[in-house]
C-alpha cells in the first residue's frame, strides 16, 4: 500500500513544485520586466513615433516598422531575463501603447477619408437629378387632364 501511495504523492509534489517554479518566475519578471521594457523599448518607440506625423500613425504603412521593432524589444528582453512571452505585462503595456498612439484608428487600421470627387459627385448628382425629373414629371401629369376618367 505505501508503494502505492508514493508514486501518486511524488506526481503532486513534482506538480506543486512546478507550479511554485512558475510563480516565482513570473512573479520575478513583474516590476523588473515592465522597467526594462519602459526604458529600453518604449524610448525609442517615441522617438520614431515623434518623428511621424501624428496624421500618419493610423497608417499601417508608415508605423509598422517601428512597431514591429518594439514588439521584438519586448520579446528579447523576455528571453534575457528569462520571462515568458506574451505575458500580462506585455499585453498591459501594448494596451497602453494603442490608447495613446492608436485611439483613433479604424479597426482596419487605415485612416478613413471621403472619396474622390470623380466617384463622390454621381452619388450626390444622380438623386438630386432623379428627385427633380420625378418632380417635373408629377407637375406636368398633374396638368394634363385629359385622358383622366
Amino acid at each position: 500500500m505505501a508503494s502505492e501511495t508514493t508514486p501518486v504523492l511524488s506526481k503532486q509534489v513534482l506538480i506543486w513544485l512546478v507550479v511554485a517554479f512558475q510563480s516565482v518566475s513570473v512573479m520575478a519578471c513583474g516590476g523588473t520586466y515592465e522597467y526594462a521594457i519602459e526604458e529600453f523599448c518604449l524610448g525609442k518607440f517615441r522617438l520614431d513615433m515623434e518623428e511621424l506625423d501624428q496624421h500618419h500613425w493610423c497608417s499601417w504603412e508608415d508605423t509598422v516598422e517601428p512597431y514591429g521593432e518594439l514588439t521584438n524589444c519586448t520579446y528579447l528582453i523576455a528571453l534575457k531575463m528569462d520571462c515568458f512571452w506574451p505575458n500580462r505585462q506585455v499585453d498591459e503595456f501594448f494596451i497602453r501603447i494603442h490608447k495613446h498612439y492608436f485611439h483613433d484608428c479604424s479597426l482596419s487600421g487605415r485612416q478613413l477619408r471621403d472619396p474622390p470627387n470623380r466617384i463622390l459627385g454621381p452619388f450626390i448628382v444622380v438623386p438630386i437629378l432623379v428627385t427633380l425629373l420625378m418632380t417635373a414629371l408629377v407637375v406636368w401629369r398633374s396638368k394634363r387632364s385629359e385622358g383622366i376618367v
